[in-house]
């Protein structure tokens, strides 16, 4: 199977590459990715449609692409990243064929929330919803525990190391809130490449782990 990805350096897309050994890769980003096995194409963000149209036709397409307002420097550049580039990589993919289109953003997204950041999710939702994909799968998971190579994020870092006693206090029925592994996410991901079934999948923290685990 051919697929294209973006996201690849960060830290659900370095897990879920080596799971993705059995297919055919073309890697879109910035940067490359050292040691990968799969073809990359590398330039800055508004190049990425091109860089995915001189590609092979593409059966497959995933995101885990994403950054924080900290990192980004502004709302504006955040959005830029996480909204704009997500959907522009999104209809370039469904110009190269990709049936499917797989995607993590985060519990609560919702293009009409008043919060900033996952209004910017919900609007890629959107986006991605409307490049006209036979099959969407969406990540929504919690706080992500894992080591981000070369990544500084202070914020993230007090969440994680305060998430067991957060994860213990908060109920089973809002355990889409809860903290989960990086690693699970990306098996999860796995799990769902290919499938056949038409639609738009959400996943949250509890569906991404029964899919890792089955």
């Amino acid at each position: 199977m051919r697929i294209v990805m973006t996201g690849a350096s960060g830290l659900v897309g370095g897990l879920l590459l080596p799971r993705l050994g059995g297919h055919e890769l073309t890697l879109v980003g910035r940067r490359a990715v050292q040691g990968a096995n799969a073809e990359q194409r590398i330039g800055p963000m508004a190049d990425w449609p091109g860089l995915v149209a001189q590609a092979a036709p593409q059966d497959v397409a995933i995101c885990c692409l994403g950054t924080t307002i900290r990192v980004a420097g502004s709302q504006p550049a955040f959005a830029a990243v996480d909204r704009d580039a997500v959907v522009a990589f999104a209809q370039a993919a469904k110009a190269a064929g990709a049936r499917q289109f797989l995607l993590i953003t985060s519990v609560g997204a919702n293009a009409e929330a008043r919060n900033f950041y996952l209004r910017i999710k919900g609007e890629a939702e959107a986006g991605v919803k409307a490049a006209g994909f036979d099959r969407i799968d969406i990540f929504r998971p919690g706080l992500l525990r894992g080591n981000r190579q070369g990544t500084s994020r202070p914020g993230e870092g007090i969440m994680m190391a305060l998430s067991p006693i957060t994860d213990l206090l908060t109920p089973h029925v809002f355990d889409q809130y809860r903290s989960i592994a990086a690693e699970s996410v990306a098996s999860a991901i796995a799990s769902c490449v290919g499938r056949s079934e038409g639609g738009m999948h959400i996943h949250e923290n509890r569906g991404i782990l029964t899919l890792c685990s089955g």
